[in-house]
């Protein structure tokens, strides 16, 4: 038993005066920290005491002179959060002997930028795709306003809206196509992110788990001599105070909850190894090949979609050159206007001026057409043009013409023949020197003039 303890009087306690008995628990405050109000000095601060020098701002945890010999009251931390920075804590959570792998945490910014860019890419297809349903859309609505204007009596009415349906499933099918074999590859592609992803951090949470039993195992085999050598030296109150006959079974007891602790300890190690050795070969093996096969994603997605429009566009192609050929058509009706010997032929439109000048010099007057008798003027001769500009021939039936020279307009043998804005003739310069028409030609009209 301790000796009994004296009361100890605030006023000695301020003035220094502290017997080697003293117990800060026993001051009047009742609480036993330094710094707190007395009720017998209500005057007393601080920092501030009896023949003593005031304490500095930054003196916080130096002892007041009327503290006793090696008493130090405790500082609480500047920053709160240096508590969760303090070796044991780390120790507990697993981070102050952390398991560091530089070549798994390269595999993972690996994969992290790989799901980055597949996301973005699947984004930008999904866009595109929109975008190519909604032109669909808007094709469809201008076949469908052209074949509601175009009248059943205009050229190729029926090739119009053949060609409207074959568009519409030309569309359809490209939308469709590239929806599966771009957009739907794609997807499947980034369904496997979210599992991998979810085991990568269930592989950092073992790692954490395996880290905190290792350094657990490790505290317990480095304590484990001193808890023996304690045993061997029983200085415990409650060994000195068994019999000599009892002293060995606590002994015993000691070793055993050690021993079992231990074991403890090093099946929790071997578990959460396991547990994390598993999972870190499993993504070790994975995520390399996952890494090596973007590339192939990628090839496979973008020429896919090549070849889609590729397809896509040549066969457009086709369909719009046939809408190009409808319209032409349709045009030369509107303008064609039939003399008394041509075929009978429908049209909804005026007759041009230039029309009306082909029709004329289709069938030309009889006084101006000669029958060739007198030997100076060719067979059918209408008049006389003069080359304002160079024609080259681009036809084996063409007249190639230079300016300045006068060609003889002759009529066509068979009107039907005759092409708007062209004429038939032969140069001036060889009806008198060959007096033939064997060099006769067409040529465009508008390259000319008459004289």
């Amino acid at each position: 038993m301790s000796p009994a303890r004296e009361p100890v009087s605030c006023a000695a306690e301020h003035a220094g005066k502290i017997p080697p008995q003293w117990n800060p628990d026993e001051c009047g405050d009742g609480g036993g920290r330094w710094g707190k109000r007395c009720p017998s000095e209500s005057s007393w601060r601080p920092g501030v005491v009896l023949g003593a020098k005031k304490a500095g701002p930054h003196d916080t945890n130096t002892p007041s002179p009327s503290a006793p010999k090696g008493f130090n009251p405790p500082r609480p931390p500047k920053n709160p959060s240096d508590c969760l920075t303090s070796p044991s804590v780390l120790q507990k959570l697993g981070k102050a002997d952390e398991t560091r792998d530089a070549a798994f945490e390269e595999m993972v910014a690996n994969f992290n930028k790989q799901m980055t860019e597949g996301t973005k890419l699947q984004k930008d297809l999904k866009a595109y795709v929109a975008a190519v349903k909604t032109m669909h859309d808007a094709s469809r609505r201008l076949q469908d306003c052209l074949a509601d204007m175009y009248e059943p009596d205009w050229f190729g009415k029926e090739e119009m809206d053949a060609l409207a349906e074959d568009t519409d499933t030309l569309w359809l099918d490209y939308h469709q196509n590239i929806t599966d074999k771009s957009l739907i590859t794609m997807d499947t592609y980034l369904a496997q992110f979210p599992d991998i992803k979810a085991r990568i951090a269930k592989r950092d949470r073992k790692m954490v788990d395996f880290d905190s039993a290792r350094h657990h195992f490790s505290s317990l085999q480095k304590g484990k001599k001193k808890d023996e050598a304690k045993i061997a030296k029983p200085a415990a109150l409650l060994e000195m105070a068994a019999p000599s006959w009892a002293q060995g079974l606590i002994s015993a007891h000691q070793v055993a909850q050690t021993n079992l602790s231990y074991n403890q300890a090093e099946e929790d190690l071997g578990r959460a190894q396991k547990i994390f050795e598993e999972l870190n070969v499993e993504l070790q093996d994975e995520l390399p090949g996952l890494w090596d096969n973007r590339v192939g994603v990628y090839v496979n997605t973008f020429q896919g979609l090549a070849g889609q429009q590729e397809k896509f566009h040549r066969e457009m192609s086709k369909l719009s050159q046939n809408l190009n050929d409808i319209m032409t058509k349709l045009e030369e009706q509107r303008q064609l206007k039939k003399d008394g010997t041509a075929a009978a032929k429908t049209g909804d439109g005026a007759k041009s001026e230039e029309a009306n000048h082909s029709d004329s010099a289709s069938s030309p007057p009889k006084s101006a057409v000669t029958n060739g008798s007198d030997g100076e003027l060719p067979p059918g001769f209408i008049y006389k043009v003069k080359a304002i500009h160079d024609y080259a021939a681009t036809d084996g039936d063409e007249l190639e013409l230079k300016m300045g020279d006068v060609v003889l307009v002759m009529a066509f043998d068979n009107p039907d023949e005759q092409d708007d804005g062209w004429l038939l003739g032969v140069k001036e310069s060889h009806w008198v020197q060959n007096k033939d028409t064997s060099a006769k030609g067409v040529f465009p009209e508008n390259f000319t003039q008459k004289v």
